[in-house]
């Protein structure tokens, strides 16, 4: 039986649970945060991302919930953890640098300045209200994606790809 699945050759014909522990063997040691994302698609969309960068984690800060159309079915490759509280989310990043991708702050830095770190959490907020103040004042970083066009920034989830890309061209090319 052919295996329809989005996979790279070499994980066709595995049981999910042996594709998890295949790219397990030989993840980043990137972990992304997302927090205070209305669009449930786009969470979606990041955990996608996330997976074709094999990051390390995926965290999920507040509401649990998101449309998993989104990650077609990437989500069960990836470790997934749910934060109920900022509180809860900053107590697992001990000895990791936090760096936010935000635009409307002015301590925001351009992204292609940054010099990543290989123990670094990209964190993503909400198209509308962006990263709160409070998780925002805690990360060590802040850097913004340069908008060459009218609109002053690309859709959240362009943005991590294009964050994550950056991380694995320092870290991993």
């Amino acid at each position: 039986m052919e295996d329809t699945r989005n996979l790279i050759d070499e994980y066709k014909g595995l049981t999910n649970e042996q594709v998890f522990d295949a790219l397990s063997k030989k993840r980043t040691s990137l972990e992304i945060a997302i927090e205070n994302v209305e669009h449930d698609f786009n969470i979606g969309s990041i955990i996608r991302t996330a997976n074709s960068f094999n990051v390390n984690k995926v965290h999920i800060i507040g509401k649990k919930k998101y449309n998993r159309r989104g990650a077609m079915c990437t989500d069960k490759y990836l470790k997934i953890i749910h934060h109920a509280t900022i509180e809860d989310f900053l107590a697992s990043q001990q000895g990791r640098e936090l760096v936010a991708i935000e635009n409307n702050t002015p301590r925001a830095l351009p992204l292609h300045d940054k010099s990543f770190t290989k123990n670094t959490t990209l964190i993503f907020g909400s198209e509308n209200s962006g990263i709160t103040p409070e998780l925002l004042e805690k990360s060590h970083d802040v850097r913004f994606i340069e908008s060459f066009g009218s609109t002053r920034s690309v859709n959240v989830g362009a943005a991590a790809a294009i964050a994550m890309y950056e991380y694995i061209r320092q870290n991993i090319l």
